[in-house]
C-alpha cells in the first residue's frame, strides 16, 4: 500500500483517495481533496495560505529540520522481503514516532514559553485603562484602596492533626 502526500498541503493522501492531475508534460500532482485541487487551479502558493504544511514551516510554526524526518522519505528501491527486518523496522518505527512527538511538544512548549507573561501583561494594561468599567470613578476617588494594584490576602488554613499524623 503506497501513501501518497498532497502536493498542495503535504497531507497523506491513502489509496482511492483524493484527486490526481497529469500535466501535459507528464508531471503528475495529487491532492487529499477538492479543497487542495481547487487552490492548485486558482494558482495559490502553498507558502502563503495559512492552513497548509508549507505555511507553518516557513513560519517557524512547525519543525523543519529533524533527522526523524529523513525516515518519511519515498524510496523506490524495493526491498528483498525478510521477516527479521521487518519486525526490527515496525519496533523502530513505534520509537521514531515516540521521538517525533516529544520533540514536536518540545518545540511548542519552546514557542510557547513568553507567551503567559506577556498575556498577563496586557490584562494588567487593559484593566489599568479601563478600571472605570469595573468600579464607579466616584468610588475611586472616595476610597484609595480601589486604586491599582489592588493586592488580595488570601489565608491559609491550619494543617489538621489527623494529616500531620498520616503522612509521618
Amino acid at each position: 500500500m503506497r501513501l501518497e502526500k498532497c502536493w498542495f498541503c503535504s497531507s497523506t493522501v491513502y489509496p482511492g483517495h483524493g484527486i490526481q492531475f497529469v500535466r501535459n508534460d507528464a508531471k503528475i500532482f495529487r491532492f487529499c481533496r477538492s479543497k487542495c485541487h481547487k487552490n492548485f487551479k486558482m494558482k495559490r502558493n502553498p507558502r502563503k495560505v495559512k492552513w497548509t504544511k508549507a505555511y507553518r514551516r516557513l513560519r517557524g510554526k512547525d519543525m523543519t529540520q529533524d533527522s526523524t524526518f529523513e525516515f518519511e522519505r519515498k524510496r523506490n528501491r524495493p526491498e528483498r522481503y525478510d521477516r527479521n527486518l521487518t519486525a526490527n523496522t515496525l519496533k523502530a518505527i513505534k520509537k521514531i514516532d515516540k521521538v517525533r512527538v516529544d520533540r514536536e511538544a518540545r518545540h511548542h512548549e519552546k514557542r510557547m514559553k513568553g507567551k503567559k507573561a506577556k498575556e498577563h501583561r496586557e490584562a494588567a494594561k487593559e484593566l489599568e485603562q479601563s478600571i472605570s468599567l469595573v468600579k464607579a470613578p466616584s468610588v475611586l476617588q472616595q476610597d484609595p484602596s480601589f486604586n491599582l494594584p489592588i493586592k488580595v490576602k488570601v489565608s491559609q488554613q491550619q494543617p489538621d492533626k489527623s494529616l500531620a499524623m498520616m503522612e509521618e
